[in-house]
């Protein structure tokens, strides 16, 4: 299994102000370094680069945090982008203007930029967008980056940071709880999925986001791979598994995870609907409290 974390260097629910994104943003990458290192868990870290433009130099100083060891960076645009809004030349200057800080700080120890990740995993809602996009990649140097398990972090990441600007605790706590019980069950349910789609155990690339809540949970969520059997390599690894030799010629405008994919691709019948839903009132946390508010 694969470790990503998507919207480097710092996603946070928006309600901050810069002083106290760029503070939180240290506190944050700090304790999800900490805990990649500790762990020995080599991760890709996938960045939009009008994040690191906010934070300023900060946000250059945490991107060459991941830039060492078995960490490494990923390009993941300079916005982040839809691209079912945009036209093909418009994604591709998202691709090249994603490059900037990433491509000399690959560069300046040895190492090469192979991953892009579409934001919503949107990876072209036509056939023949799809394919142009797929082109672009090859044209740039990149192989597509795949996800197999998606808890929807950014969910309870969200409803987290709108309690962490309340000043909720209990909420905090609460939230966190949640999110660990559904990490428990959406785990064994894609490694189902995909074992029953591909006929066989296949690498698992996990789509995590750096956000405040994975920095106080990721060693929990760690141990919970762990408990499920599964160890630690890099995306590189993973997908050098012959399942990811072709990537999945599905045209949607959804971002659905590969194992949803393959089973479209190969007409093999899963029913989503078994898939557990996060809970109703994660999702509307922060509208709840914002109409508190006013």
């Amino acid at each position: 299994m694969a470790i990503t974390f998507d919207d480097l260097p710092f996603v946070s629910g928006g309600h901050d102000r810069p002083s106290i994104n760029q503070r939180d943003a240290l506190d944050t990458e700090k304790h999800i370094l900490l805990t990649l290192r500790t762990e020995h868990i080599p991760a890709t870290g996938f960045v939009n680069e009008d994040k690191v433009e906010a934070l300023g130099q900060t946000g250059i100083d945490l991107l060459t945090e991941w830039n060492q060891n078995e960490l490494e960076l990923g390009n993941h645009g300079y916005h982040h982008f839809d691209s079912n809004n945009l036209s093909v030349s418009d994604i591709e200057q998202e691709i090249v203007r994603g490059e900037t800080h990433i491509r000399p700080l690959a560069e300046s120890v040895g190492r090469d930029l192979k991953f892009f990740r579409f934001p919503y995993n949107h990876t072209g809602d036509t056939e023949e967008q799809r394919i142009a996009l797929a082109d672009v990649l090859k044209k740039h140097g990149y192989s597509l980056a795949a996800t197999t398990i998606d808890t929807e972090d950014y969910l309870f990441a969200q409803a987290y940071d709108c309690a962490y600007s309340h000043h909720y605790d209990e909420d905090m706590t609460k939230i966190r709880s949640a999110f660990l019980d559904y990490v428990r069950i959406e785990v064994p349910y894609y490694q189902h999925l995909n074992e029953t789609v591909m006929g066989r155990d296949t690498p698992a690339v996990m789509l995590l986001h750096a956000s405040r809540l994975n920095a106080v949970v990721l060693k929990e969520v760690l141990k919970i791979f762990r408990q499920n059997n599964y160890r630690f390599v890099t995306l590189s690894q993973a997908q050098s598994d012959p399942v990811y030799n072709l990537e999945p010629a599905v045209t949607t405008k959804y971002g659905p995870a590969w194992g949803y994919r393959w089973a479209r691709e190969r007409q093999i019948k899963v029913n989503g609907a078994l898939e557990q839903e996060a809970p109703d009132w994660i999702k509307s946390y922060c509208i709840a409290h914002k109409a508190n508010d006013d």
